[in-house]
């Protein structure tokens, strides 16, 4: 693959998990809500001031999701790849820096995670009651680095997730979502192949970890995909996968809607944003998942620059340094030629 799909696909992956992260922040918990309140979100917009978890945050503000995967990201390319001891740094010292004890953003699981880190415990068991999305929302990267080699994103996915998420339920969704971007970043991508890859990732993750309560992740992206597909109008289409999939903070729910977005948005980026946003529920993750996978599949080029520049001008996007980012991905690929 030639250095500039390289980086036009790992800026996609990037920004597109800024992008889902940041137009869906606004979205209420209920489809009905969001609808009534917005219609379709077709621009950044503020929190609205009753908003349970995102009140105050200006328009075009990411959230835990883009900072996870962007800290995890620093501290792979200082590690020179994917350690356990990096993804415990980047996932503490994102905690501590974001004052996570009293951060209404953080996941329940996270906390529980680093709170038993700081004790001390063992990184690899530390996580193992860990079921919830957040192992998935901050994974893209994992799969960044491992352009059209999904098993090497798997092995490096149950890594990262272990910390903090270390069910099996939990290591099935990251696998899932980094073995769909490890697979997109193949110059020959397809969608098709995308959910194939993702749907291979999470039977993978599903043999590891502590067994939990969870259903199946790959028989909710069949579900998703099949929803996504059907012939309804696209409002109908995300209420159907709200109601059977879901998009609460469960990483099976989550992960499964992420996949049906993707298809509806037929691979574009853009439209995959506001198709989270509208689906509502735990949107931010959704939209964060369902556009890095996006991005990655179609590459920087599709992305409106006004959308990015917006992205670039808000202080904490900018602060992460994202295209020094991809940079040092696309240098930890290179170095493994």
């Amino acid at each position: 693959m030639s250095t500039n799909t390289y980086q036009s696909k790992i800026l996609g992956g990037l920004y597109g998990q800024a992008l889902g992260d940041a137009w869906a922040m606004p979205a209420y918990f209920d489809p009905d809500q969001t609808w009534a309140k917005f219609g379709w979100i077709e621009e950044f917009l503020p929190a609205p001031d009753d908003h349970e978890v995102h009140r105050g945050l200006p328009a075009a503000r990411i959230t835990d999701d883009s900072e996870q995967a962007f800290s995890l990201a620093r501290e792979f390319i200082a590690a020179g790849g994917v350690t356990l001891d990096a993804t415990v740094r980047a996932i503490v010292d994102w905690y501590d820096r974001t004052g996570g004890d009293q951060s209404r953003y953080v996941g329940p699981s996270t906390r529980r995670g680093v709170q038993a880190l700081k004790r001390g415990e063992d990184p690899r068991i530390a996580g193992r009651a860990g079921d919830t999305n957040g192992a998935a929302m901050r994974i893209s990267v994992v799969g960044l680095l491992h352009p059209g080699d999904p098993m090497r994103a798997i092995e490096d996915a149950i890594i990262t997730c272990l910390p903090t998420h270390g069910t099996n339920v939990a290591i099935s969704g990251g696998c899932a979502v980094a073995a769909a971007v490890a697979y997109a970043m193949h110059p020959y991508a397809t969608l098709d192949g995308v959910i194939a890859a993702g749907m291979m990732g999470a039977e993978i993750g599903r043999q590891q970890g502590t067994p939990w309560i969870g259903a199946s992740v790959t028989r909710k992206i069949e579900g998703a995909v099949a929803i996504a597909r059907k012939g309804t109008d696209e409002k109908a289409r995300l209420r159907e996968l709200y109601d059977v999939i879901g998009a609460s903070l469960a990483i099976t729910e989550t992960v499964g809607a992420a996949f049906g977005v993707l298809v509806m948005a037929n691979g574009d980026p853009q439209r995959a944003a506001i198709l989270s946003a509208a689906l509502s529920g735990d949107a931010d993750t959704v939209g964060a998942i369902a556009c890095a996978m996006a991005g990655t599949l179609r590459g920087i080029e599709a992305f409106d620059p006004a959308v990015t520049q917006q992205l670039d001008q808000d202080p904490v996007f900018a602060a992460y340094e994202v295209r020094k980012i991809a940079a040092g991905i696309q240098g930890l690929i290179e170095q493994r030629k």
